[in-house]
């Protein structure tokens, strides 16, 4: 009788999910509270318009560089520990086959089972080290175009989630009247986000857009409040 496969879906790019929601939550709040204070302060759509465009400017800059430099961090961490792994199971061999029957024994296996597994890895050494990497350390070999690509998701969802709160000032002559739209669609916009990141990251979907839209809505409630009290 013939079975139908089983297949398992697991979601593998956390890490690009992981920047999408770093820039797009700072792009919506950061922004979104910049126009709020500037309404408070300010009656001229159009500087606050200019300074929110500024500030996605700067703000996508340095979120993509701080990505890019925390990319760079982790590959250049696993490199350095790769190589001190290397050198131990040459330089402190002795040390190194003990742990690796910590590590197997602390599994299940007996001591019995784990040596054949700990013969195998010494006539294999890259594979002794790749096992070592992940299994002492709890490191996995980070992708050499991660920096980039991490510095480039990060920037470009901060600049979609910028210009959501700043777009009504754009269209709109009366900074009440952009504030009113900026409020709307932005809300509007954190709770989707929040949604689906808890979709997407195992959070339950509902949560996450309630407690997303009521970090961004306060933060901008706050910095209206403070314009509003020394303008």
């Amino acid at each position: 009788m013939p079975t139908t496969p089983h297949i398992e879906h697991h979601f593998e790019s956390s890490d690009t999910v992981r920047d999408v929601v770093i820039g797009m939550a700072d792009g919506l709040t950061v922004p979104f509270a910049l126009a709020a204070g500037l309404t408070g302060a300010v009656d001229a759509t159009r500087i606050i318009v200019i300074a929110g465009l500024a500030e996605i400017a700067a703000g996508s800059i340095a979120m993509g560089l701080g990505g890019y430099l925390a990319a760079r961090g982790d590959a250049e961490h696993y490199a350095s520990e790769r190589k001190r792994e290397e050198l131990e199971i040459v330089e402190k061999t002795d040390i190194e086959r003990h742990e690796v029957l910590e590590i197997l024994e602390s599994y299940g296996l007996t001591h019995e089972e784990s040596v054949p597994i700990l013969a195998a890895f010494e006539r294999k050494p890259k594979v002794w080290v790749d096992w070592m990497m992940r299994f002492e350390l709890g490191l996995e070999e980070p992708d050499p175009k991660r920096a980039v690509i991490s510095a480039v998701t990060i920037a470009a969802s901060y600049v979609a989630g910028g210009l959501i709160p700043l777009a009504p000032y754009m269209f709109a002559s009366h900074t009440m009247t952009a504030l009113r739209f900026s409020v709307a669609a932005t809300l509007v916009a954190l709770a989707i986000f929040g949604y689906v990141k808890g979709r997407f990251t195992g959070a339950p979907p509902v949560r996450s857009a309630v407690r997303t839209t009521v970090i961004g809505g306060l933060a901008a409630g706050a910095a209206f409040s403070i314009a509003r009290l020394f303008s």
